[in-house]
């Protein structure tokens, strides 16, 4: 057993000959923002990757909730409490806000036997869901496409925080978006913790990360170089682990 909300040990990974992670720990509290930190091939996205059941890790053990698992697709990983969400493949650009925020999980109502979608009901507790979050969409029938990127993240979110994830895992969701986008997120990740959801922030930046962020884990060519608290490390340090060879 153990206190951590996530708790990976001694992970590895090999593609062919490619050791792309090498006995790696890594662990999530409860409620806490962990900033996971690495250039491009350093290994987060196939960390990420062993954790929510895309791959399959060659050794080491894996515990959410105290509970040794070993999940065999996202979609066991998302029912577990799971979310994660990608810069691009977040929503979906053709339906509406509405039927993103409420995608496979979505609200029926009963007409004697046959059951059918509530549409007005997701639609009053999307615009309650998004108005609560400060979000300001002026349709919930937009498609996505027309959203914003600090919009599309914050529907994202919404729709973790609306479906009780007890962990959201964030990948570059700064990437490609613009300063008003990147405050949006940034208070929204702040969100998430205020209402005791964990979450792993993913990024090569770390200016974005930082003020955000109680802990970074830095990762290197497949290796965990750095696991530090804010109040011990800054922008510099963590730069310089980043840089190690």
């Amino acid at each position: 057993m153990t206190s951590a909300l996530v708790e990976m040990k001694n992970i590895h990974k090999w593609f062919g000959k490619v050791h792309a992670l090498m006995g790696v720990d890594f662990s999530v509290n409860p409620s806490e923002i962990v900033g996971l930190v690495g250039d491009n091939g350093a290994g987060k996205s196939t960390l990420i990757k062993i954790l929510t059941g895309v791959l399959s890790k060659n050794e080491g053990e894996i515990y959410f909730n105290g509970n040794k698992i070993k999940f065999s697709s996202p979609r066991e990983a998302r029912d577990n409490g799971i979310e994660t969400i990608y810069q691009e493949q977040a929503l979906a650009d053709d339906l509406s806000v509405t039927r993103n925020l409420f995608m496979g999980k979505e609200l029926q109502k009963s007409i004697g036997p046959i059951k059918l979608l509530d549409h007005k009901k997701m639609k009053k507790e999307s615009e309650n869901i998004l108005s609560g979050l400060g979000l300001s969409i002026s349709s919930m029938d937009q498609e996505t496409r027309f959203c914003s990127g600090g919009e599309r993240q914050g529907i994202a979110i919404a729709r973790a925080m609306y479906f009780k994830a007890k962990l959201v895992i964030l990948d570059e969701p700064t990437r490609a978006l613009g300063v008003a986008g990147v405050r949006r997120v940034l208070e929204l990740v702040k969100e998430l913790k205020s209402r005791g959801i964990a979450s792993i922030f993913i990024t090569h930046n770390l200016h974005h990360v930082y003020p955000v962020a109680d802990r970074f884990v830095i990762l290197v060519r497949g290796k965990k170089v750095g696991d530090s608290l804010k109040k011990d490390t800054s922008v510099d340090k963590l730069t310089e682990l980043m840089i190690k060879r």
